[in-house]
């Protein structure tokens, strides 16, 4: 999508540090963190939200890719939080599809 903040990091016209990168997923740190570690793991294909996914291996790919990141950020044998918002009314801010990883500070709830 032309006008997707996601996607334009996916394609280099809004460029941010990537933490992670393979064939299918970029990761980045979110620009308003509610944790010391807060990454965006993402698909580089736009898919506009969970609702939209038939194929778990998607998913599968992201957490794989977030459990690597809590081992490469050193919060992997701490804890940390993967979540997924789907919807405005489920908190989903961008509607690009996206599991946020938290850590690095004691979560509440």
């Amino acid at each position: 999508m032309v006008d997707c903040v996601f996607c334009k990091i996916v394609n280099g016209t809004n460029p941010t540090a990537i933490i992670y990168q393979d064939e299918e997923l970029i990761a980045f740190p979110d620009l308003h963190p509610q944790a010391q570690t807060h990454i965006l793991i993402i698909p580089k294909k736009h898919v506009r939200s969970l609702n939209e996914i038939d194929d778990g291996q998607l998913i599968f790919k992201m957490i794989k890719a977030a459990k690597q990141i809590a081992k490469d950020t050193g919060i992997y044998d701490k804890g940390y939080r993967l979540v997924i918002n789907t919807g405005k009314e489920g908190g989903q801010v961008i509607q690009h599809f996206h599991l946020h990883l938290l850590g690095g500070t004691r979560l509440k709830g």
